[in-house]
C-alpha cells in the first residue's frame, strides 16, 4: 500500500495536480453561508494532506506555498501539520513567523488542539530534537501568557481539572479544555526532550514538581492526564542537562512510586477480557512508569544522591519494578523488547549505589583508624566484590535454561503456526502452506521500509533461531549416550565457568535441559491449547538431540490434529529441510534485498547472519536460489557492490588505525606472569552458550559499574599510595584494549566472508565464477578485494623482516582466519580462474599466505600456540587449494618464488616435536584438527606437492636426507598416502592425502585375507569385489578401534592365531593317547624305576631352562612333551587325558573370545551371527570338546579334520570332489542305473550262477543268553562256564561232518530275490576288477547260456567300470588340475598385475618407475582403501575438491574414478617423446624468430642508411649545383 501511495504521490505531482487544488484555495467564497463551498474546500484541504503525506518532496513542493495556509482555519492547521510532518529539514528551517502565526491563533481564535499539535510536530522530526524549534516554541509560549498556558494550579481551578476528568464528555470530545491541557504538557515535555537548559528551566517555573505529584497521585486523574505528567516529569526533571535537586531531595518521587504500584495493581485486576481492557493504563504502567523509573536511576545524579540509599531501603521500588513483569505475563500484554534488560539494569544500578554508598560510610568511620589495616580492608572488599560476582554469575548460569525456553517457545510457534488455529479453518490452512512465514518475510521488508529497525532485527534473529542445530538450554549438551562411553567431547566454545564447584559437568547440562524443557512444555501447551496432549507432547517437543529424553520425544509421534501435514515439527525437521522450507517462503529474497538496502549497519549485519544461518552447512538448494536470483534480476552489480565498498572502507580503516602490537615485545616478564593464569581466566569468564544481546549489555554494564566502584574504593582508601597507580594502570590497559579492539567496520568483514564462503561452498562452480565476474557494465572481483583485504590486515609486509606477527592479535586472528578459509573454498573444486587470479594478483597476498606458515607469529604465539596453529593450518590449506589440480607449474613456482625450501621442512619438523611435547604432556593433541602434529602434516603434504617443482626441497624430504628431524619426516612420511584418479574429463589426477588414524586398526589377517581371495570381474579388474568389500573393512576398523578400549578382549583377539595352534596341538596329542591306549583298563599310574623317573625330571627341567633362555616353538613342545608323560607316570593316564580335555575346552573358548573380538560377531546382529560359516564351524568345534571330554573319548577323532580346515591344499583336494558335485551325483546315477539293468537281466537268466562263499559264525544258533559280546563270546569259548552249570571235565561230543556238506554249508545263492540280486551287483561288481562276472559261478562251455555269459560279463566290465567309474575318476582328477591351475594364475596375476588399474609387470620395462614402485606407491591398494575411509570420516563441507568428487562417485557406487589399464607414468613417459618433439620444433622456432629478428633489425638499420645517405645526396646536389634546379624552366610540372 505504502508503495503505491508514493507511486500516486508522483503520479499526481507529476501531472500538477498540487497547482490546481492551490488554485481552488485561493478562491473567494461566503464562508459562514456557503456550505457546499466548504465541503469542497475541506475535501481540498483533504487532497493536500494525503499529497504530501511521507513524502518529502511533495511536502517541498507546498511549503513554497505555506502563505496560503497561515490563516486561523483550522483545516489550514492540519494541512500545516502534514507539510512539515516528519520533516527534520522543513522543520530546521521554519520561520518565526509561522510560530507566532499559531500562537497568535490560539490566543484570538480559541484554545484548539489542532494548533497544539502543529506545534509538537515542528518540535521533533525523524526521531531527532530541533533546539532551535524548541527555543522558539518555548519562547512564543510564555511571551502568550495565559491565553495560552493553561495551569489549573490554584485551589480552584485544580477542583475544574478533576471536574473535567471526572466528565465522560470532556474525556471523549478531541476539542474539549481537559484534552488541550492534555496537550499542552505533552508539547512542554517535547519541547524539553533531548536535555536543553532552556526550555527545562522555563518548564520548571511553568509546571513545579509539587502540582505534578498532587495532579498524578488525585484518586480522580485519568490515565491520560497521567501519561502526560509523567513523561512531562521525566524530560523536564529526571532526564535534564543539569541536576534538579529537588527530585533528589524531597520525598515526591516515592509518593509518586507508591502510587505507581496502585495503577499496577488496578492493571493487574482489571478484566480478562482483552476487548474491555483499558488500554490505556496498560500502556501507562508498562512503557511510561518503566521510562521513568529506569531514567531515575540511571541518571547520573542518582549516582551522587547521599539520601537516595534510605529512600530505596524505605520505598517499595523492586515492587515497582516487578509489578510489569507479572503483569504481563497474567495478562498477555505486550511489553517493550527491552524490558526485562531495564529491569535488571534497574537492579544492578541500585545495588552498586548501595554498596559503594556502605564502603563510603565505613571509610569514614575509619579514617582516623591505623594506615596498616587498610590494606587488609582492601583484600577484604576485594573478597567481597569477587563473591558477589560469583553469586551473580552463579544466578545467571542457573536462570540462562528458563530464559532461553522462554525465547525457545517462539521459534517452535513458527515451525508450527497452523496448531493455534482450529481444525478446517481458513487460517490454518494458509499456515499448513506456508503463508504464516511467508507473511512475515514480507512483512519484515516493510518494517526495514517503515524504519522499525529494531523490530525487524529481532524478526531476522528469530528466523536465524530456527535453524540453530542446538536446541538444549544452559551449557551445549551431551548427549546420555555420550555420557555412557565415557568420552565426553568438549565442544570447542564450552568451556565451564564453574568446574571446581561441580564436579559432573554432563549431568549439570542434563539437569538444565530437563528444566528448561519442563517450561517449555508447559508454555507450549499454553499456546496450543486446542490440541491433544499426546499430540502435542509426541510432535511438538520431541529435540533434535532425542537421546536426552529417554523413551519420550525420541520416538516420533503421530502428533494429533493436523501435525501429519507438510510443515513438520521441529525436531523431526533436518536443518536442510528447513532451510529449503524458509528459501521457499523468500528468506533468501528477504536476505538479498535487506543486503541491498540495509540503512544501518545493523540490520546488514543481522541479514548477513541470516544468509549464513540459511546457506550453513553447504546447502546446493539455497546457492541456487541465490545464484538464480542475482542473475534473473540484474541484481548483482548492486548486490556486490555492497561487499566491494564495505571491504574497501574496511581495507582504508586497517590502514587508517593499523597499531604494530610493540608493546608486548618489552614486556616478556609480564606476559609469562600474565600468562600463566590466563588460561583459567578465560576459561571462567566465556560463556559457554550463545547469550541474548540484553544479558550481554546487561553483564557487561554490571562488571563495568562493579569495577568503578573497586576502584572508587581503593582511591578513596589510600589516596596517596593508589590512586596514581591504579588509574595510570587502569589508562593503560585501557588504552591497549582500544587499540587492540576493532571498529565494527572491520569485525562486518568477518560475516561476510564467512557468508561469501558458504555461497561457494561444496565447490560451487557457478558461484566461484559469479564472485570474480558478474558480467554486468561493472564487474566487482571480490576474490581479489579478499586477498587484498588480507594483504592489508596483514600490513601489506611480505613477512621476510619477521614482522607478521606484529600485525596478528587475538582480536584478528579470527578474522585472518576466516579470510583464508573463504580464499581456500573460491579455489577448490578446482576453480582454475580463481587460483589464477589469487596466484597472479600484484598485491603481496601470495607472500603472506607463505609468510603465515614459515613465520614463527609472535608475540601472539606465545600466549595462543592453538591460534597460531590454527592459521599455519589455514595457510597450507589455502596454498594447497591454489595448486589443486594443475597439470601446470605456473602457480607452484609463483609460491616457491619467496619461499625457501629448508625453512619449510624445518617448520615440519618443529611442529612434529611439538607435538611429541604435548603427547607426553597427555594433553593428547592428535584429536583437534589443529594440534600440532595435524598442521605438521599438511604442510608436510604442501611440501610434497610443491617438490614435484623443486629438486631441493624433493631431496629434503627424504627421510635419508638430513641427520636432524629424520623421525618427523619418517613418520609424516609412513602416514601420508598417494593415489591417482580419473576425472569425468577421463584426464588423470594425483592426489595427496593424510591416512585417517582409523585405518591403523585394520589387522594384518584381513589385509591377508582380502589380498588373496578378492575375485575379478569381467573385465578381469578386481576393483568392483574390492570396492564392495571396503564397507566391511571400515566397519571392522571401527571395531577394532573399540576393542583397544578392551584390554582383555583385545589380547585375545591379538593371539588368535596361537590360541589355534595350541587346539590343533592337542588334538593330535589326545588321539595319540587314546590310539596307543584304549581301553584304559589294563592302564594304570605306576611307580617308574628310580632312575627312570629321575631322568624324565631332568629332560623336564632342562626344556623348561631352555623355553625361558630361548622361548622357541621346539623347546616349548619338549617340555609340554615331557610334562606330559610326568604327569602319565604320577596321576595315570584317563586323568591326564581328561586334564587335557577341559584345557583345550578352556582353550577353544578364548580362541572364541578372540575370533569374535576380531570380527565383532556379536555387534551385527544375530542373522549375521547364524549366517557367518566359520563362527559356526568354531562353536562346533567346541561342541565336539566337549562331547569328547564328558561323553566319549572317542569324539576327540573328529577333531583331526581341523586339519583340512588349516591347509589350503587339503582344502583343494575336498574342493575337487565338492566343485563339480553335480556332474559327478549324475555319473554315479547312471552307474545305478545300469546296475539296476543288470541285476534284472541276472536274475532272469543266470540266477543260479549267483553263489558266493560265505564264513559262518561257529555255533551260530547258540547265542550268548549274557550281555557280552560276540567277539568276548568267540574269544572265550573254550573256557568252561561255572554260572550256566556246565560240565567242565567231560566236554560235549562234537558231531562230525563229511567234506561235501562243508562246501554245501560254506556257499549260498544270493539272487533269490531281485533285491538281494541288485545288492549283490553292487557290492561285488563295483568293487571287484573285473566286475560282476569275478564274483559269479564259472560256467563251463557245454552250457547253453555260456555266450550270453561272456557278453553279460564284458558288458558289465566295459560300461560300468571302464567307463563310468573312470568318468567320475576323471571329472574330478580334472577338478583338481583346475583348481590347482587357477592357484597358479592367481598367485601369477598378484606377482605381476597391478591390483588397482590392471597392468601387467612388462609394461614398465624400460621406464622412469619400476613395477614396484607403482604398486608401492601409485597404485597401493591400501592407500585407494585409506582414501574411501577418509571420505567416510571427513566432513563433507571440509573436502578439497577430488575428496568432493570421490564421494559423490562412492555415493552413487561408480567406480570411473580408478584407473583402469592406465597410470600416470606410464602416460608421462610415452608423452616423453613428444614432448622432446614440441620441444625441439619449439627450440628451432625460437631461433628461427631470433633470426628473423635480426634480420629486420639489420633491414631497418640498412633502411636508415639508405635514407641518411640520399638526405646527404641531396644536400650536396643543393649546394654544389644550383644552376641545375632551373634547368629547362619552361617544362611544366
Amino acid at each position: 500500500v505504502r508503495k503505491s501511495r508514493k507511486q500516486q504521490q508522483r503520479l499526481l505531482r507529476n501531472m500538477g495536480a498540487h497547482a490546481v487544488v492551490l488554485e481552488l484555495l485561493q478562491i473567494p467564497y461566503e464562508k459562514a453561508e456557503d456550505t457546499k463551498m466548504q465541503e469542497i474546500m475541506r475535501l481540498a484541504h483533504e487532497f493536500l494532506q494525503n499529497f504530501c503525506a511521507g513524502n518529502q518532496q511533495n511536502q517541498a513542493l507546498l511549503h513554497k506555498h505555506i502563505n496560503l495556509f497561515l490563516n486561523p482555519g483550522i483545516l489550514e492547521a492540519v494541512t500545516m501539520q502534514h507539510i512539515f510532518m516528519n520533516n527534520f529539514q522543513l522543520c530546521s528551517e521554519i520561520n518565526e513567523r509561522v510560530v507566532q502565526h499559531f500562537v497568535h491563533c490560539i490566543e484570538t481564535h480559541g484554545r484548539n488542539v489542532q494548533y497544539i499539535k502543529f506545534l509538537q510536530t515542528i518540535v521533533k522530526a525523524e526521531g531527532k530534537f530541533i533546539k532551535k524549534c524548541q527555543d522558539m516554541v518555548m519562547a512564543e509560549l510564555v511571551n502568550s501568557g495565559e491565553d495560552v498556558l493553561v495551569f489549573y494550579n490554584d485551589r480552584a481551578s485544580f477542583q475544574t481539572l478533576i471536574q473535567m476528568m471526572r466528565s465522560e464528555r470532556d474525556r471523549m470530545d478531541e476539542n474539549s479544555p481537559l484534552m488541550y491541557h492534555i496537550h499542552l504538557v505533552e508539547l512542554l515535555a517535547v519541547c524539553t526532550e533531548g536535555k536543553n537548559v532552556y526550555t527545562e528551566i522555563k518548564c520548571n517555573s511553568l509546571l513545579p514538581l509539587d502540582d505534578i505529584v498532587r495532579v498524578v497521585t488525585h484518586e480522580d486523574c485519568i490515565p491520560e492526564v497521567k501519561i502526560a505528567y509523567i513523561n512531562f516529569l521525566n524530560h523536564c526533571y529526571v532526564d535534564t542537562e543539569v541536576e534538579m535537586k529537588e527530585i533528589y531531595t524531597s520525598n515526591h518521587m516515592w509518593k509518586l512510586f507508591e502510587n505507581f504500584l496502585v495503577d499496577i495493581c488496578r492493571a493487574c485486576n482489571n478484566t480478562s477480557d482483552r476487548k474491555h481492557a483499558d488500554s490505556i493504563l496498560e500502556k501507562y504502567v508498562t512503557e511510561i512508569v518503566m521510562s521513568i523509573v529506569t531514567t531515575f536511576f540511571s541518571s547520573p545524579f542518582s549516582d551522587q544522591s547521599t539520601t537516595l540509599q534510605d529512600a530505596i531501603q524505605a520505598a517499595p521500588v523492586h515492587r515497582v519494578v516487578l509489578s510489569p513483569q507479572l503483569l504481563s505475563k497474567s495478562r498477555a500484554i505486550a511489553i517493550p523488547v527491552d524490558l526485562d534488560s531495564q529491569v535488571n539494569n534497574l537492579f544492578l544500578k541500585s545495588h552498586n549505589i548501595v554498596q559503594k554508598t556502605a564502603m563510603n560510610w565505613r571509610l569514614s568511620a575509619r579514617n582516623a583508624a591505623r594506615r596498616d589495616s587498610v590494606l587488609a580492608a582492601s583484600r577484604d572488599y576485594r573478597n567481597i566484590i569477587e563473591r558477589l560476582q560469583d553469586i551473580v554469575s552463579a544466578l545467571e548460569d542457573r536462570l540462562r535454561p528458563l530464559v532461553q525456553a522462554e525465547l525457545s517457545v517462539l521459534v517452535d510457534v513458527l515451525h508450527r503456526p497452523e496448531l493455534l488455529f482450529p481444525e478446517n479453518t481458513d487460517a490454518r490452512r494458509k499456515c499448513e502452506s506456508g503463508g504464516f512465514i511467508c507473511k512475515l518475510i514480507k512483512h519484515t521488508k516493510q518494517l526495514l521500509e517503515e524504519n522499525e529497525e529494531k523490530l525487524c532485527i529481532k524478526v531476522l534473529q528469530t528466523l536465524r533461531e530456527m535453524m540453530t542445530k542446538d536446541r538444549g538450554y544452559g551449557e551445549k549438551l551431551i548427549s546420555i549416550d555420550e555420557l555412557d562411553n565415557a568420552e565426553l567431547p568438549q565442544a570447542p566454545d564450552s568451556e565451564n565457568s564453574t568446574e571446581e564447584l561441580e564436579p559432573s559437568p554432563p549431568l549439570r547440562q542434563l539437569e538444565d535441559h530437563k528444566r528448561g524443557e519442563a517450561l517449555r512444555q508447559i508454555l507450549v501447551n499454553r499456546y496450543y491449547g486446542n490440541i491433544r496432549p499426546s499430540g502435542r507432547r509426541e510432535s511438538l517437543t520431541s529435540f533434535g538431540n532425542g537421546p536426552l529424553s529417554p523413551g519420550g520425544p525420541s520416538k516420533p509421534g503421530g502428533g494429533g490434529g493436523g501435525s501429519g501435514s507438510s510443515s513438520m515439527s521441529r525436531g523431526e525437521m533436518s536443518l536442510a529441510e528447513v532451510q529449503c522450507h524458509l528459501d521457499k517462503e523468500g528468506a533468501s529474497n528477504l536476505v538479498i534485498d535487506l543486503i541491498m538496502n540495509a540503512s544501518s549497519d545493523r540490520v546488514f549485519h543481522e541479514s548477513i547472519l541470516l544468509a549464513i544461518a540459511l546457506l550453513e552447512g553447504g546447502n546446493t538448494t539455497i546457492q541456487h536460489s541465490f545464484f538464480c536470483r542475482l542473475t534473473e534480476d540484474k541484481k548483482s552489480e548492486k548486490f556486490f557492490k555492497v561487499f566491494y565498498d564495505r571491504m574497501k572502507v574496511a581495507q582504508q580503516e586497517i590502514k587508517a588505525t593499523v597499531t604494530v602490537n610493540t608493546s608486548d615485545l618489552g614486556n616478556k616478564k609480564k606476559d609469562d606472569e600474565v600468562d600463566r593464569d590466563a588460561p583459567s581466566r578465560k576459561k571462567a569468564k566465556e560463556p559457554s552458550t550463545q547469550i541474548t544481546e540484553e544479558v550481554r549489555d546487561q553483564l557487561l554494564e554490571a562488571s563495568a559499574a562493579t569495577r568503578k566502584a573497586f576502584t572508587t574504593f581503593r582511591r578513596e582508601a589510600d589516596p596517596d599510595d593508589h590512586y596514581q597507580p591504579g588509574e595510570g594502570t587502569q589508562a593503560t590497559a585501557d588504552k591497549t584494549k582500544d587499540e587492540l579492539e576493532m571498529s565494527a567496520v572491520i569485525t562486518i568483514m568477518q560475516p561476510i566472508l564467512r557468508f561469501l564462503q558458504l555461497l561457494c561452498e561444496n565447490h560451487n562452480r557457478d558461484l566461484q565464477n559469479f564472485l570474480r565476474c558478474q558480467n554486468n557494465k561493472t564487474n566487482y572481483n571480490l576474490v581479489c578485494e579478499t586477498l587484498q583485504f588480507l594483504d592489508c590486515i596483514c600490513g601489506s609486509t611480505t613477512g621476510g623482516l619477521g614482522l607478521l606477527g606484529l600485525y596478528i592479535n587475538e582480536k584478528n586472528v579470527a578474522l585472518i582466519n576466516q579470510t583464508l578459509e573463504s580464499l581456500t573454498e573460491y579455489c577448490q573444486g578446482p576453480c582454475h580462474e580463481n587460483q589464477n587470479c589469487i596466484a597472479t594478483h600484484e598485491s603481496n597476498g601470495i607472500d603472506i599466505i607463505t609468510a603465515l606458515i614459515l613465520n614463527d607469529i609472535n608475540p601472539l604465539g606465545k600466549k595462543r600456540m592453538d591460534l597460531v596453529l590454527e592459521l599455519k593450518n589455514n595457510a597450507s590449506k589455502l596454498l594447497l587449494a591454489i595448486m589443486e589440480s594443475r597439470h601446470d607449474s605456473e602457480n607452484a613456482e609463483r609460491i616457491l618464488y619467496n619461499m625457501r625450501p629448508k625453512e619449510l621442512v624445518e617448520v615440519i619438523k618443529k611442529a612434529y616435536m611439538q607435538g611429541e611435547v604435548e603427547f607426553e604432556d597427555g594433553e593428547n593433541g592428535e584429536d583437534g584438527a589443529a594440534s600440532p602434529r595435524n598442521v605438521g602434516h599438511n604442510i608436510y603434504i604442501l611440501a610434497h606437492q610443491l617438490a614435484r617443482h623443486n629438486k631441493e626441497l624433493q631431496t629434503m624430504l627424504k627421510p635419508g636426507g638430513q641427520v636432524d628431524g629424520d623421525e618427523a619426516l619418517e613418520f609424516y612420511a609412513k602416514h601420508t598416502a598417494q593415489i591417482e584418479i580419473v576425472r569425468l574429463d577421463r584426464t588423470m589426477e594425483q592426489i595427496v592425502f593424510p591416512v585417517p588414524s582409523i585405518c591403523e586398526f585394520l589387522t594384518k589377517e584381513s589385509k591377508l585375507r582380502i589380498y588373496y581371495t578378492t575375485e575379478r570381474d569381467e573385465q578381469g579388474s578386481k576393483i568392483n569385489d574390492f570396492f564392495l568389500r571396503s564397507e566391511d573393512l571400515f566397519n571392522e576398523m571401527n571395531w577394532q578401534k573399540k576393542l583397544r578400549a578392551q584390554p582383555v578382549l583385545y589380547w585375545c583377539a591379538r593371539n588368535m592365531s596361537f590360541w589355534s595352534s595350541i587346539s590343533f596341538n592337542l588334538a593330535v596329542l589326545m588321539n595319540l593317547l587314546v590310539a596307543f591306549f584304549y581301553p584304559f583298563k589294563g592302564v594304570r599310574g605306576g611307580t617308574l624305576e628310580p632312575h627312570w623317573s629321575g631322568l624324565l625330571w631332568t629332560a623336564m627341567l632342562i626344556s623348561l631352562a631352555i623355553v625361558i633362555a630361548l622361548p622357541k616353538p621346539h623347546g616349548i613342545r619338549a617340555l609340554i612333551a615331557s610334562t606330559i608323560l610326568r604327569l602319565i607316570f604320577s596321576v595315570g593316564l584317563q586323568p591326564t587325558l581328561f586334564l587335557l580335555g577341559a584345557f583345550n575346552v578352556c582353550n577353544k573358548i578364548i580362541f572364541l573370545m578372540s575370533f569374535v573380538g576380531n570380527c565383532g560377531t556379536f555387534t551385527r546382529g544375530y542373522r549375521a551371527m547364524v549366517l557367518d560359516v566359520e563362527f559356526l564351524y568354531h562353536l562346533l568345534y567346541l561342541l565336539i570338546c566337549a562331547m569328547g571330554l564328558f561323553v566319549h573319548e572317542f569324539f576327540y577323532s573328529l577333531l583331526l579334520f581341523d586339519l583340512v580346515y588349516r591347509e589350503e591344499t587339503l582344502l583343494n583336494v575336498i574342493k575337487s570332489v565338492t566343485r563339480n558335485g553335480r556332474s559327478i551325483i549324475l555319473t554315479a546315477v547312471l552307474a545305478l542305473i545300469l546296475v539296476y539293468l543288470f541285476s534284472i537281466v541276472g536274475y532272469l537268466f543266470f540266477k543260479d550262477d549267483f553263489i558266493l562263499e560265505v564264513d559262518r559264525l561257529p555255533n551260530e544258533t547258540a547265542l550268548p543268553e549274557t550281555s557280552e559280546s560276540l567277539a568276548s563270546e568267540f574269544l572265550y569259548s573254550d573256557v568252561c562256564r561255572v554260572e550256566t552249570g556246565e560240565n567242565c571235565s567231560s566236554p560235549a561230543p562234537k558231531q562230525e561232518l563229511g567234506p561235501a556238506e562243508v562246501t554245501e554249508q560254506d556257499k549260498e545263492h544270493t539272487c533269490e530275490t531281485l533285491l538281494m540280486c541288485i545288492v549283490t551287483v553292487l557290492s561285488h561288481g563295483l568293487r571287484s576288477g573285473g566286475g560282476v562276472g569275478d564274483v559269479l559261478r564259472k560256467p563251463s562251455k557245454e552250457e547253453p547260456l555260456f555266450a550270453a555269459r561272456v557278453i553279460y560279463d564284458l558288458l558289465f566290465f566295459f560300461m560300468v567300470i571302464i567307463i563310468v567309474l573312470n568318468l567320475i575318476f576323471g571329472v574330478i582328477i580334472d577338478t583338481f588340475a583346475d583348481l590347482r591351475s587357477e592357484k597358479q594364475k592367481k598367485e601369477e596375476i598378484l606377482k605381476t598385475t597391478c591390483f588397482i588399474c590392471g597392468l601387467e609387470r612388462d609394461k614398465f620395462d624400460n621406464k622412469t618407475v619400476t613395477f614396484e614402485e607403482h604398486i608401492k606407491e601409485e597404485h597401493n591398494m591400501w592407500h585407494y582403501l585409506c582414501f574411501i575411509v577418509l571420505v567416510k570420516v571427513k566432513d563433507s563441507t571440509e573436502y578439497t575438491g577430488p575428496e568432493s568428487y570421490v564421494a559423490e562417485m562412492i555415493k552413487e557406487r561408480n567406480l570411473d574414478w580408478f584407473p583402469r589399464m592406465r597410470a600416470m607414468s606410464l602416460v608421462s613417459s610415452d608423452s616423453e617423446g613428444e614432448q622432446n618433439e614440441l620441444r625441439n620444433l619449439q627450440e628451432k622456432l625460437e631461433s628461427t624468430m631470433k633470426l628473423v629478428t635480426n634480420l629486420s633489425g639489420q633491414l631497418s638499420e640498412l633502411k636508415d642508411q639508405m635514407t641518411e645517405q640520399r638526405k646527404q645526396k641531396q644536400r650536396i646536389g643543393l649546394l654544389g649545383h644550383p644552376p641545375h634546379m632551373n634547368v629547362n624552366p619552361q617544362q611544366p610540372a
